[in-house]
Formats: structure tokens, C-alpha cells, sequence
């Protein structure tokens, strides 16, 4: 369904389920007066045989996919390359692929997914693995010391002002967007994202924004919570944890606890992500498209009321002993895949990884109970044009990291047999019917087509129709929503974000006094990288970052 008709049905007081299933049965019947144009609608039925096929592989329920998964589907999606390359034709090519080894996916998968495009095509790809928590580093060492030694990158829309911005991109070749099927994207990650003075250089191969997982058994009548429903605002959560404070989970019968935060920020800048999460809700005004900086002088608004409330209720959290033990020394991957799968905490905010790892992961005890939605709201949001909080209910979907792409760097860019070998490998892993797999499974990626929205292609998988409505739905809502909370695409935004995290663990740890003082750490810093990177360019940027 096209995002503006999706939108005008839910402004016009339609649900998300309605509206979806009858969507559902509009495609049905247009397909059904199409069936005449014969060719088209056998090319059709094929590629729906397709995408039934892989989805079985391995088949939710059955276990995590292997390695052996990710060749048999890279496979069976080689049908566009085979169109537009012939077989051998990048015999003699070497390319350089630098990408996340993050919870043994990113770049695991895509070697899987492109071995039979190598054997294919002849090239051969060699590998450069990073962790999540090097992954800014690495990349800022490159591009500061002019030793950019990739062809092919890993990379978020975040990173395109310290990159594009530079000249280390090469432009996208009209044949790729026509091959991957680009118009397919959901709106917000349509240009400018992937954009750079007009061009495009990114393939995406991900939605990321931030949603609310829960545990549903924590609630209701009975529940140990002895809330009726989930809280729905970040005020309420102090409750849930005292609540809960002394009982049990009802799956692992270890101690039980409410909201998980992660409180090792640390994570090269990634985890800063996770204080944005409460700070949007109260900092990102409905009138206002910024909310980490002023957009007129680049001044941060990190250390103003609303940003402080999100660390004070970090603080209050901390104070009141309501994490599991030793959580300062949990990342966010600890809290997503060693804690909520595996049983501990009411709830969290993660990327999608954890909707598809809660009903395909070996290691997930929380398949059958945990839910989602939008993340919470909050009670009240600070105005930062009138300097005073406004008593009004206020959500923010965090947009964070605005999804993986894949890029190829202006290393191949005078070589054209290189630079084509090299977004056809690219092509490959953002190619529709791949995708669709990468949504359904885990891959360190969540949905970000349209198509990924048909309902009947994950039952079809063995997801349940009520739980796929669940987790598609928070993430289409929050892709949809009037208010999302979206970064802006300007040098040396992961230098902000890194700093950000290493003042907050101090604040955590009690080395500043106040909230108020960790935040006013957090702005001084960021007024420094401001006037290193160039506050006059940074304010041009910025602003267009924001529309305005």
C-alpha cells in the first residue's frame, strides 16, 4: 500500500488492521482484473513462487538460520544479476567489502548471499569485519587519513555528510535503481536519504528506527505487574519497576524486572540511541523539526529541560536499583539478545532485530508473549522556541539510523569493469526478493519496503497473522508517523553521538553531580566538535538535513 493512501485511511480514523486488510483485498482483486495480461502475470505468479521459497528456508520455528540458508537464498535471488551480467564477466576482479560482524550477521550473511554471485560472475571479495562498537572509528581513520581502502561499504545514512559529502562515494548507476527496484522503499527513506547534492549512492538495505518490545505475560489480570496494559509514557515506568521489585518471571523464574536500558552507552556511538529513544518524547516538538541542535547557530539543545528529564529518569532508575545486577556493563546488544529474548526485563526499545529473532532465533524464550508498538510517549514536551513545557501528550518515533546501505566508494570509480562488479555485488544484497528474507530473519535488518508489508507472505513463512500485525505495524507506524524523530545527515554526527556516550557513563556512574551537569558536559563537547568541524557549514547543512 502506497504510504500517502496508508496515511489519509488513518488520519480518517481507520485502524491499522483495518486498513491493511483492506488493502489486502484491494491487491487481490486488482491482481484478479490484471490476469488477462498474460506475460505479466506469470512473471508475477514466479516471483511470488520465489519469495514463498525462500521464506521456507529454514522456516520459522525451525531453528537459526546457517550459513548453508544464506547461500541457498543468495541463490535463488541471482536471477537480476544473471540479467545484466553474463556469467564470468568480472573474471580477474578483486573488491574489498567493509561491513559489521555485530551478533554474527551483516557481514556473515552477506558472504553467504554472495558466494554464488562470485562463482557466478567469477570476481572474488575480500572481507574487513568490524565490530559495532569500531565501526565509527575505523571508518573516521579512513576518510581522515585519505586511506580508504574499501570498494564496497556498510554504511548508515548518518555517516553520507562525512563521506558523499567528501567525494568518497561513487554515484549509482541508473541500472541499479532499476534492478533493486528503488521506487519500493518506504517514504521516509526515499531522497534526500541516499542523496548528496542531487545524486544517489546508496543502496538500502534497511528501515532502522527504534520500536517498543514488551513482554505481554507481564500484564493483565493476574499478571506480576498488576498493571491491566503496558505503560504507554516514560513517567509511568518508575511505577512498573517498583511493581515488579522482589517477584519473578513467570518464563524463567529469575528475578523480574521492568524496562531495560543500557546502561554502557558506550558503543561507538550506536548506543546513544537508546537515551534519544526516552529524550524524543519530551524534546521533539510537533512544531519544531529539530531537536538535538539549534538550527540558526548549531547551539545543542543536549542540556535543556527535556534532555535532562530523559537522563534524570535514567538516574531515578539507577537510584532506585531497578536493573538487573552489573547492567552497567550491559550494550545494547547485551539488552536485546542476552536479556529480553532470553527472558529478563519487562521491556525495551531495540531495532527490529528483535521482532524477527523473537520467533526464528535458537536463543529466544519470549516468542509466544512479547508485543510491540511505537515507542512510548510522554506527558508533557518541551517547546525549545518559548523555552517552557507544554502539558500535552507527546510521541516521537525515534528514526535511528535512518538503515543500513550499501555504498561503493569512488575507489572503483575510473575502473568500469571494478565499479560495475561492484554495485552488482551491492545490487545483489538490496535486490527486493532478498530482502524480503533479510525482514523475516535474522539479519540485522528490519522491513523497509512496502512489499514487505504484504501480511499473507509471513503467515505463509509460520509467523501468526496477530503476531506479523504486531511487529510490522510498530514499525510501520513509526516510518509513517507525523512526528518522527529523524537525525540529520551532517559531518561528524557520530563524533557528537561518541562524546554524548562517554559523559553519560559518567553520569551514570555518579562523576557529575546532576543530570543537569552531565548534560552541560554532553553540550560543552559538542560546541567543540561544532567549532572544529566549522559551525557556519554545519548550520548550512543542518538545516538542510531538516527541510528547512
Amino acid at each position: 500500500m502506497k504510504v500517502g493512501i496508508y496515511e489519509q485511511l488513518v488520519r480518517a480514523g481507520k485502524t491499522r488492521r483495518a486498513v491493511l486488510k483492506g488493502a489486502a483485498s484491494i491487491a487481490a482483486l486488482a491482481a484478479t482484473s490484471t490476469g488477462a495480461i498474460g506475460a505479466l502475470t506469470r512473471q508475477a505468479s514466479a516471483q511470488d513462487n520465489l519469495r514463498a521459497q525462500i521464506l521456507q528456508i529454514p522456516g520459522v520455528g525451525k531453528g537459526s538460520p546457517t550459513d548453508a540458508d544464506w547461500q541457498k537464498v543468495g541463490e535463488l535471488c541471482l536471477g537480476a544479476t544473471k540479467a545484466a551480467v553474463k556469467e564470468g564477466e568480472f573474471a580477474g576482479v578483486e573488491l574489498t567489502f567493509m561491513g559489521l560482524n555485530n551478533q554474527n550477521l551483516h557481514n556473515f550473511l552477506f558472504r553467504g548471499f554472495l558466494k554464488p554471485w562470485e562463482a557466478y560472475t567469477g570476481a572474488k571479495i575480500n572481507w574487513i569485519d568490524l565490530a559495532q562498537a569500531d565501526y565509527n572509528a575505523r571508518l573516521q581513520q579512513s576518510i581522515a587519513t585519505g586511506t580508504v581502502d574499501f570498494d564496497i561499504i556498510e554504511m548508515g545514512a548518518p555517516f553520507e555528510g562525512d563521506t558523499a559529502g567528501r567525494g568518497l562515494l561513487d554515484e549509482m548507476p541508473d541500472w541499479v535503481a532499476t534492478q533493486i527496484e528503488a521506487d519500493d522503499l518506504v517514504g521516509y527513506l526515499k531522497a534526500p536519504v541516499g542523496t548528496w547534492d542531487g545524486k544517489t549512492y546508496r543502496i538500502t538495505i534497511d528501515g532502522d528506527c527504534h520500536t517498543f518490545a514488551y513482554r505481554k505475560d507481564y500484564f493483565g489480570d493476574g499478571s506480576i505487574s498488576g498493571m491491566a496494559e503496558v505503560p504507554t509514557h516514560w513517567e509511568d515506568f518508575p511505577a512498573l519497576a517498583a511493581a515488579l521489585a522482589g517477584k519473578t518471571d513467570p518464563l524463567t523464574s529469575a528475578p523480574a524486572y521492568g524496562f531495560i536500558d543500557p546502561l554502557k552507552y558506550q558503543w561507538g556511538g550506536f548506543g546513544f540511541y537508546f537515551l534519544a529513544d526516552r529524550a524524543a518524547a519530551y524534546a521533539k516538538h510537533p512544531d519544531d523539526q529539530a531537536w538535538l541542535f539549534d538550527p540558526d547557530t548549531m547551539k545543542p539543545r543536549i542540556n535543556n529541560p527535556a534532555w535532562v528529564q530523559a537522563i534524570q529518569d535514567v538516574l531515578d532508575l539507577v537510584k532506585a536499583n531497578a536493573y538487573p545486577p552489573d547492567q552497567v556493563n550491559a550494550d545494547p546488544n547485551a539488552t536485546a539478545f542476552s536479556q529480553f529474548l532470553g527472558g529478563t526485563g519487562a521491556a525495551l526499545t531495540w531495532w527490529g532485530d528483535v521482532g524477527s529473532n523473537a520467533r526464528t532465533s535458537d536463543t529466544s524464550v519470549v516468542g509466544d508473549v512479547v508485543g510491540f508498538s511505537i515507542n512510548p510517549g510522554a506527558k508533557r514536551v518541551y517547546n525549545s522556541k518559548s523555552s517552557a513545557w507544554e502539558e500535552k501528550e507527546n510521541f516521537a518515533p525515534n528514526m535511528a539510523y535512518i538503515g543500513w546501505g550499501v555504498y561503493v566508494t569512488s575507489r572503483v570509480s575510473s575502473d568500469e569493469k571494478k565499479r560495475k562488479a561492484a554495485w552488482s555485488a551491492a545490487a545483489h544484497l538490496g535486490g527486493k526478493d532478498l530482502s524480503l528474507w533479510t525482514a523475516a530473519y535474522p539479519s540485522g535488518f528490519q522491513p523497509y519496503r512496502n512489499s514487505h508489508f504484504q501480511y499473507e507472505e509471513w503467515e505463509a513463512a509460520g509467523y501468526d497473522r496477530a503476531f506479523v500485525e504486531d511487529y510490522l505495524g510498530s514499525n510501520l507506524d513509526s516510518y509513517n508517523h507525523p512526528n518522527a524523530a529523524i537525525e540529520p545527515r551532517i559531518p561528524g554526527i557520530f563524533q557528537y553521538y561518541s562524546i554524548a556516550e562517554d559523559e553519560l557513563v559518567k553520569g551514570v556512574a555518579g562523576q557529575y553531580g546532576s543530570a543537569q551537569e552531565t548534560a552541560d558536559a554532553i553540550a560543552a563537547a559538542w560546541e567543540k566538535i561544532t567549532d572544529q568541524i566549522g559551525r557556519d557549514n554545519q548550520v548550512k547543512l543542518y538545516k538542510a538535513s531538516l527541510g528547512m
